[in-house]
């Protein structure tokens, strides 16, 4: 087994455990598969992580650092001044913390389920009416123009919405409108030269966070439920463990 994938968690991260908390990813894990939410909340044992996208994670890095700096100024970033958006980086002391979802991100104890709802964000910005405008970075690289027009974007959108509803139930004025911030690294160029050239664009999104309350009302019901999901019919993990486990029983069938 490898050293990295420790698929038997420790029982205080599970549901239940004193630090366990519904994350944001774990909620949109929930509406991707049912089966593979409670086989990782309820018993522990959870999917096997892809590898990281470390190039994608320079790119958060800096452009927190470079928006820091107009955080830290109260001034108008270029790329809001070029989409005649008026406003600038949110300052705040909790920032920080909101930025790191190892720690718990931005938090709310969710009163009629009990359950510790979280989400660590990419940045936040404050306009003239003092609302507060959710910003999250994305980075790719392709030839066409970057958009939030295909299906598996859907992922994207709920992830805004989870964090305005987020900010919102911690009592700020949060404004229907986030914006990602998504840029698209150039292939087209003569050659590389130790560098990489990205194309910046502000896409805004328009976010409806009304689904938000009836799904965490399922999750608590999904979790309180001794009996497993059926898995969703389009979940590549549970269509593997199932064909697998049909291998395994037959092959230990035929010698036995």
């Amino acid at each position: 087994m490898s050293q990295y994938y420790k698929p038997n968690r420790n029982p205080n991260w599970n549901y239940g455990g004193k630090s366990w908390r519904l994350s944001r990813s774990k909620i949109d894990l929930f509406l991707d598969c049912k089966r593979c939410f409670y086989i990782d909340n309820k018993l522990g044992i959870a999917r096997p992580k892809g590898y990281p996208f470390t190039l994608n994670s320079a790119v958060d890095k800096l452009l927190k650092k470079e928006f820091d700096i107009h955080r830290e100024a109260a001034s108008h970033h270029p790329l809001l001044k070029a989409y005649g958006l008026d406003a600038v980086p949110f300052s705040h002391p909790k920032i920080d913390e909101w930025r790191d979802a190892l720690k718990g991100g931005i938090q709310y104890m969710h009163s009629s389920t009990g359950m510790l709802i979280s989400g660590g964000i990419d940045d936040v910005w404050i306009n003239p009416e003092g609302e507060l405008l959710i910003v999250d970075y994305k980075a790719t690289s392709k030839d066409e123009e970057v958009s939030l027009d295909a299906e598996w974007q859907i992922g994207y959108k709920r992830q805004m919405e989870i964090y305005q509803w987020l900010f919102r139930q911690n009592n700020f004025k949060v404004s229907d409108t986030g914006y990602f911030v998504y840029v698209n690294g150039q292939t087209d160029r003569n050659s590389f030269d130790g560098k990489l050239e990205f194309d910046v664009k502000l896409i805004p999104y328009t976010g409806n966070t009304d689904w938000i309350e009836s799904v965490i009302q399922s999750i608590k019901k999904c979790l309180d439920d001794d009996r497993i999901p059926k898995a969703a019919n389009e979940c590549d993990y549970c269509a593997y463990t199932t064909a697998l486990g049909e291998m395994l029983r037959s092959k230990a069938k035929k010698l036995s």
